[in-house]
């Protein structure tokens, strides 16, 4: 329909999964549409995933049950974009007698995965345009018999998706791992030239598609001052800078190995357009030290587009009003970006 002489054009749906129920998924989410009622129509269209019954006991604990109407609804055609409507994909299947909140459990966990295929099997046929996933707990999906380390790679199995990453992003900082959840005496056997190759060109095809103007990457050393010719470690000779040359005779924008002490500082600066980190704490201290508020977590890789927050499932402070939704919101408009810019969604904003 015309309106002011533009054509209004329909924004991408994007589903939010609800997560560990006994964590502060369901909690960060009906706050998300109480604080910002106008969430489904600033930029995107957003609906849930879950189990309607402890949405609205949460909605209820929180005393915001009133400001709120849950819409149930069966498909995402259903739903009705609206403020202050929330349009909940019911799975019912999970008993609020059967949730220990701040306690990891099999229900949970169960009900979990169960919120995440149904999101990817809806990104899968283009039913939405992307999906954005509250925290879940390793050990909750663990008990319920779904091995995998976490969400990125229970995605990428879906998926049927070989080469993957996960990107952590804050609004100074991007950080990509080459190695995930390893102990740490793992990490060395990791890193092999292979790896982070695949990792610097993930790295590489993300930016160029989603952030053209910010192709520089910058890849960590392992070893303390990257292991300074071998003295600490020989990493860096044998694995990392055979995959930094190859990847710049692909033309790939990358320098390094640097030292991570250094590197980030500049790196914040805004200097590189991604950092390739080695294992998961060298890159997700700094990150969150900047961003933990808002920090965003991308998975690298898949057919699909899925954000979450940085945050993991907080039991300790579980259904008491006390998570920030930041996090979540950031995570919410940064999959929206990724639609328009990856020429997704139902159409483009306006005409």
């Amino acid at each position: 329909m015309p309106h002011d002489g533009k054509e209004l054009i329909k924004e991408p749906i994007i589903v939010i999964t609800m997560g560990d129920a006994a964590g502060v998924g369901p909690e960060i989410i009906v706050r998300f549409f109480h604080q910002e009622p106008a969430a489904a129509g600033r930029g995107q269209r957003s609906l849930l995933i879950g189990d309607l019954g402890i949405l609205q006991e949460v909605a209820a604990r929180l005393g915001i049950e009133q400001s709120l109407k849950f819409r149930p609804i069966s498909s995402p055609s259903e739903a009705e974009f609206k403020p202050g409507v929330v349009n909940v994909l019911n799975l019912n299947n999970l008993p609020l007698e059967e949730v220990k909140i701040g306690q990891p459990g099999v229900a949970c966990g169960r009900a979990a995965v169960e919120y995440i295929e149904r999101a990817i099997n809806l990104c899968l046929v283009g039913e939405i345009q992307a999906m954005v996933t509250a925290p879940i707990s390793k050990e909750a999906i663990n008990l319920a018999g779904f091995h995998f380390a976490g969400h990125t790679e229970l995605l990428a199995q879906r998926t049927n998706s070989r080469d993957y990453a996960m990107m952590l992003a804050g609004e100074k900082l991007r950080v990509v791992l080459v190695t995930t959840h390893e102990a740490i005496a793992k990490v060395s056997a990791k890193i092999t030239k292979e790896q982070v190759l695949r990792t610097i060109r993930l790295t590489d095809q993300w930016l160029r598609k989603f952030f053209p103007q910010e192709r520089k990457i910058a890849v960590c050393g392992l070893n303390p001052h990257a292991g300074e010719s071998g003295l600490f470690g020989r990493e860096e000779i044998e694995a990392i800078s055979p995959a930094i040359a190859i990847a710049r005779s692909e033309g790939i924008p990358v320098d390094g190995p640097y030292p991570a002490d250094t590197l980030f500082y500049q790196a914040q600066r805004g200097i590189f357009g991604a950092v390739v980190a080695m294992y998961h704490d060298q890159g997700l201290i700094p990150l969150k030290m900047l961003a933990f508020d808002s920090g965003v977590n991308i998975t690298l890789g898949l057919p699909i587009i899925r954000t979450s927050p940085d945050h993991g499932t907080a039991y300790d402070i579980a259904w008491q009003g006390k998570a920030k939704i930041s996090s979540l919101s950031a995570a919410v408009d940064m999959a929206a970006y990724l639609v328009r810019q990856s020429g997704g969604g139902s159409g483009e904003v306006e005409k």
